[in-house]
């Protein structure tokens, strides 16, 4: 975000005060801290409400910031900051999606690995396709006729991006944990997907397409996607390392967190001068983190971080929503429109059922091939299930804000403000309805103990000589029939042999935690 001077400001301040510090810069940071300030204590007192959230909250404020400040203003402008998507995603992103990959249920998540991918992977691409036809159809028949093959292109990535913030608002890990791993997990790949996209189609010669084309497109996105990933599982690794060997415990705190932020913000920007995936990589970086590092820290360290990075990633999804509902009110990017509101409101209503039936249309299809291939029932996604994963995608956010933005704002033409206004309608109109407390799914999911059946399996591979009610000696099973009979639990299960055997010795992480005689972890050890 940047700092506008389209509020006139007059106060009477000393000469040296003025040249250290702007007055407008000043005024809009003043509100801004006010307003984050203002949702928090809203969203305490409104907690228990079904019929809202601190999202919601968020970004009523903001429409009502903005209105103040349109009238203070009369009507000349109602920005205080100015949309830097940029700074958007060098700032505000990577704290919320770190902090995401650190308080992951690790376990859930990869269980359901394969169910991400294909929605992450898959579905944006077939959600890319439909949205992108939609718009080369109807945009012509509604009256916008001045944009090339490039803006549908470029309109269909746009509108692919999830938002993976409001997953967090909607769903809860802790009742929910299969359709938020799933969910939230697809998000993330989501707007990695979706920026591949968009970057590709910038890059994109309208004048030479041919079939090797989308082969390049593919194996540009494998390349970007195994890239980033491997980056952040190999910054994650570095800091489980460098705080194991070194001891920053032994010294300071302060060390110990300090190193854990620089170097999560860092795996993000190196993957951004590489030209990766900056969301993957600090997602997976997380991850790791919290799966060795964590472990090797102090007590005190523990607690610190858990609710550093929650705080900050909380303070950040705040004023994301903050800013989307004032800078809806910005009357420059109406007014340069030049559109009817009837036009607005027909291609505002046209994008939406496009995100609906795109959506709809990888969903469905999907979960039931997923399904084709479960072996127990309860492996199965349940129609309800399906529903609110095909709910929870539907919203769109600042990621849409900002590749809206970065394709339609340096375009002085009309109907490029048309299409920026138009987004800003349908991630207003997705996050506030979507959102609603009352909307939120109640069924559990709760999936984290393991069957019988699974069970069974991890006894026999250890060689358990007897079956249940038998006294027949079993026959143990080659790891190969394991795999292919149950991939899940045995990967999982071959996973924590290797991790016991090999990682956590050179890593830490639980159960290989450094000895510290000044940390309330050592002192209990002395004790006992």
């Amino acid at each position: 975000m940047g700092i506008s001077d389209s509020i006139p400001v007059h106060f009477s301040l000393s000469s040296s005060s003025s040249s250290i510090l702007d007055v407008s810069t000043v005024v809009a940071i003043t509100v801004f801290v006010t307003l984050l300030c203002a949702c928090i204590v809203i969203g305490h007192l409104i907690e228990e409400n079904r019929w809202a959230n601190e999202s919601i909250t968020a970004l009523l404020l903001g429409l009502v910031a903005g209105l103040v400040v349109l009238l203070i203003s009369k009507g000349h402008s109602s920005q205080i900051l100015t949309f830097s998507e940029e700074l958007f995603f060098i700032y505000l992103l990577p704290p919320i999606i770190f902090n995401a990959g650190f308080q992951v249920k690790k376990k859930q998540f990869f269980k359901n690995i394969s169910i991400i991918l294909m929605f992450g992977i898959f579905g944006t691409i077939i959600s890319f396709c439909l949205i992108t036809l939609g718009v080369f159809l109807l945009f012509k028949r509604i009256g916008v006729t001045t944009l090339d093959i490039k803006d549908y292109l470029a309109i269909g990535a746009i509108l692919s991006a999830t938002d993976s913030v409001c997953t967090l608002q909607v769903l809860n890990q802790d009742d929910t944990p299969f359709l938020y791993s799933a969910v939230f997990g697809e998000g993330v790949v989501n707007d990695a997907t979706s920026i591949v996209l968009f970057n590709s189609v910038q890059s994109l010669n309208i004048s030479n397409i041919d079939g090797l084309t989308a082969l390049k497109l593919l194996g540009t996105f494998l390349y970007l996607f195994f890239s980033s990933t491997a980056l952040g599982i190999a910054v994650g690794l570095l800091s489980a390392f460098g705080i194991k060997t070194l001891y920053f415990g032994r010294h300071s705190t302060d060390r110990e967190v300090a190193i854990m932020m620089l170097l999560a913000y860092l795996s993000y920007m190196v993957a951004e001068v590489l030209n990766l995936s900056g969301i993957l990589t600090v997602f997976f970086c997380g991850i790791v983190m919290s799966h060795y590092t964590w472990h090797n820290v102090t007590e005190s360290s523990r607690v610190t971080t858990k609710h550093g990075f929650a705080t900050i990633s909380f303070i950040c999804e705040t004023f994301i929503f903050l800013y989307v509902g004032m800078d809806a009110l910005d009357v420059d990017k109406w007014t340069a429109s030049e559109a009817s509101p009837l036009t607005s409101v027909a291609v505002s209503s046209t994008l939406f059922g496009l995100v609906l039936v795109g959506r709809a249309a990888f969903v469905y299809p999907l979960v039931n091939i997923f399904n084709c291939f479960a072996k127990k029932d309860s492996d199965k996604i349940i129609f309800k299930q399906q529903f609110i994963m095909w709910w929870a995608g539907l919203m769109r956010g600042a990621v849409t804000i900002a590749l809206s933005y970065n394709q339609f704002s340096d375009d002085s033409s009309s109907e490029s403000a048309l299409m920026i206004t138009s987004t800003i309608i349908v991630v207003l109109f997705s996050t506030v309805v979507m959102l609603l407390r009352n909307a939120k799914p109640t069924v559990s999911d709760a999936t984290d103990s393991p069957s019988l059946e699974d069970l069974r399996l991890l006894f026999l591979e250890n060689g358990d000589p007897v079956d249940e009610g038998s006294n027949q000696p079993v026959r143990k099973r080659s790891s190969l029939r394991l795999l292919m009979a149950n991939p899940t639990s045995t990967a999982h299960y071959f996973w924590r042999k290797f991790d016991d055997r090999f990682m956590r010795p050179v890593f830490g992480g639980r159960g290989f935690v450094p000895f510290v005689p000044c940390s309330p972890t050592g002192a209990a050890d002395e004790t006992s």
